[in-house]
């Protein structure tokens, strides 16, 4: 093992600054959305009296809890003591912080209005979820902070595994609390349900690592560092490993609400008569998401090539924001069982009315406010490894701490 030695980010300034450019022009873009949308009303949105959390919350919400599973890869090297992902533990908290920053930029703007948000920080209901998440997520920033002093400083050399145990439980129960705003909800029937923690959690591992991978990859092969096939092996079986998780708990939740003759609708228009949401779960919760992926990562030839491995990141991320798209405004738009067994005969609110979801089209500047949390994070990450040593300058595996496997297999061979 060598000496891991890290440095900032030495692509040349032109293609630097361009990149810099292109994110500042998304980010330009989405805030002129956010103050056509603030000047004249939601109404310019596609959001109505049944879907009151439109496309930005998708993305708000896909962006907190990816920023829990970029944590991750710090977390199985610190707390859980892989030496082969110490490394990438910087990369992993800076990416960590930049992608919760993106979300609640996006969450705060979507509020209709932003400026009471000093309500929430300084009014509580401990009641409600919501209360309990601005703590989780303020504490989460100021955690992470800590945890990369622990790793880039050597006096934080001693508090480094104490402080990746809490940020690991907190990031937990950031993910959990995520979760939890949905599943705590009992006036809509594909909400209420207390799998939905749970499972956030197993998705921001997977979201969070396909992310984390493409960014790892793009920032090597830019600037020409190498990084070894041992480490790409690895990461790439790990986000296989967490996509079946994902699966688990889709199969999990499905079965839990057919179990219910109350919610048989429920489940039958989603998987069947759901229309936009219906192809929105098989193709691309199911398919692009997770059958995809997993069938390029197995793949005895495509699985080797760091191209498509980077395409299954990629589709991850794609089923990733269809699954969000699914469990946010999906739920919202099955209409609200007021009266059990009773037929509503008028509602402006589409309460009841049996076999007819809500009415909900994603409009550009929605989608745009959306794109512009995403560039924020990417942003804050491409300033973070310009300006400070947060990469290490080669990954190759000759560079890397043997792990317990490769350790084992050179024992048994010395032995031989």
């Amino acid at each position: 093992m060598k000496r891991i030695i890290y440095r900032e980010w030495r692509i040349p300034p032109a293609r630097y600054w361009s990149l810099i450019g292109i994110l500042g022009t998304v980010i330009a873009i989405g805030a002129l959305a956010f103050a056509y949308m603030e000047h004249e009303g939601h109404w310019v949105t596609g959001m109505n009296n049944s879907v009151v959390w439109g496309t930005p919350h998708v993305f708000a919400v896909f962006l907190i809890i990816s920023a829990s599973g970029a944590l991750n890869i710090a977390s199985i090297g610190t707390v859980f003591r892989k030496p082969l992902y110490k490394p990438l533990g910087r990369l992993s908290g800076l990416m960590a912080a930049a992608l919760l920053m993106g979300g609640l930029l996006v969450l705060v703007l979507d509020l209709g209005r932003p400026e009471r948000l000093v309500v929430a920080m300084t009014t509580y209901n401990f009641r409600s979820i919501f209360a309990w998440n601005i703590f989780l997520y303020t504490g989460f920033l100021a955690i992470v902070i800590a945890y990369l002093w622990s790793m880039a400083d050597r006096k934080g050399g001693p508090y480094n595994r104490p402080i990746g145990i809490v940020a690991t439980v907190w990031r937990l129960a950031l993910t959990t609390g995520t979760g939890s705003i949905f599943g705590f909800l009992v006036a809509r029937q594909a909400y209420d349900a207390a799998i939905l923690a749970p499972m956030f959690v197993v998705m921001s591992f997977a979201y969070g690592l396909a992310i984390f991978m493409l960014v790892l990859m793009f920032s090597f092969r830019e600037e020409g560092r190498p990084i070894g096939d041992r480490l790409i092996g690895r990461l790439k079986n790990l986000l296989a490993v967490f996509v079946l998780g994902v699966f688990y708990f889709t199969l999990v939740y499905h079965l839990t609400k057919l179990y219910g003759a109350k919610n048989y609708d429920l489940v039958g228009w989603l998987l069947l008569d759901g229309g936009i949401y219906t192809f929105m779960f098989w193709v691309g919760w199911v398919l692009i998401g997770g059958l995809v992926p997993l069938g390029i990562i197995y793949h005895p030839v495509l699985g080797k090539n760091r191209g498509w491995i980077a395409a299954a990141c990629g589709l991850v991320i794609v089923g990733g924001l269809a699954s969000m798209y699914v469990i946010i405004i999906g739920s919202q738009a099955y209409p609200i069982q007021m009266f059990p067994g009773q037929t509503v005969l008028e509602s402006g609110f589409m309460d009841g009315v049996q076999g007819q979801s809500a009415p909900y089209s994603p409009t550009i500047p929605e989608v745009l406010l959306g794109l512009g949390g995403v560039a924020v994070a990417l942003l804050i990450t491409a300033v973070g490894v310009r300006v400070l040593q947060f990469l290490p300058e080669s990954l190759a595996d000759d560079v890397l701490p043997a792990d317990e496997e490769t350790l084992a297999q050179h024992t048994a061979e010395a032995q031989a």
